[in-house]
């Protein structure tokens, strides 16, 4: 990606706060990453230094996590967190009718494809969109909450939405290591999404990076963007 191609647009929707970090040129990929507030610049840096092609990176936060990210009701994991309200629907449909079409009216040109990224609670949101919609060909799912209840056995007895062509799913080796009963399954539920993945004829990569959830995100974020940018 050349340094010096890149111009930045903001812009809000319901709330959300949208950076377009757009190449110069038309016809070129588009990654879409939900994330933390600041976290996105930080892995828009590590990728200008990477030797990806050239693409648009449009990051959105301002998210409520627990909601937004997750597809249906779940109780609190602990004392004192927050419960998961299942709002996945509701903000996918923002994302595809408002973010998306503001977001492509702001570019040169068409755009050669559409992939989706995220980290943690994102990552659970990025597979669980592509079998909801056919909008997005590309999923990087980096220390994806794929422990969540129910949620490998969805993705089991569901088709994908669309023609989903390449998955990166990557997790922390540290990451199962937690009394949560839920939490510690997260490594085993990982493995068995990109076995299926894999399965149903999808280019799918698994990467495990040294370290718990907390180690390394920024670049765990950006080595998944990468892999699917030079698919």
């Amino acid at each position: 990606m050349k340094k010096e191609d890149c111009h930045k647009i903001l812009f809000r929707a319901s709330g959300k706060e949208i950076t377009i970090y757009s190449s110069p040129s038309s016809e070129k990929p588009i990654i879409y990453m939900n994330t933390f507030e600041g976290e996105g610049e930080r892995v828009y840096q590590l990728l200008r230094d990477a030797e990806c092609p050239d693409f648009t990176l449009v990051t959105i936060s301002g998210l409520d996590w627990h909601h937004d990210m997750t597809p249906w009701e779940m109780p609190p994991l602990s004392e004192g967190a927050p419960p998961c309200t299942g709002g996945a629907n509701e903000y996918l449909r923002l994302l595809t009718e408002e973010i998306v079409p503001k977001a492509e009216e702001a570019l040169l040109g068409p755009v050669s494809w559409r992939g989706l990224a995220g980290y943690s609670l994102a990552g659970l949101f990025a597979i669980y969109a592509a079998w909801q919609t056919s909008l997005f060909s590309r999923i990087a799912s980096m220390s994806g909450s794929l422990w969540f209840p129910g949620f490998g056995e969805y993705i089991s007895a569901h088709g994908t939405a669309g023609d989903i062509t390449h998955i990166y799913l990557s997790l922390g080796d540290r990451e199962c290591r937690t009394g949560n009963p839920y939490m510690k399954t997260v490594q085993e539920r990982t493995r068995e999404i990109a076995a299926f993945c894999t399965q149903k004829g999808i280019d799918t990569m698994f990467q495990q990076n040294p370290g718990n959830h907390f180690k390394n995100t920024a670049r765990r974020t950006a080595a998944g963007v990468v892999w699917i940018l030079k698919r």
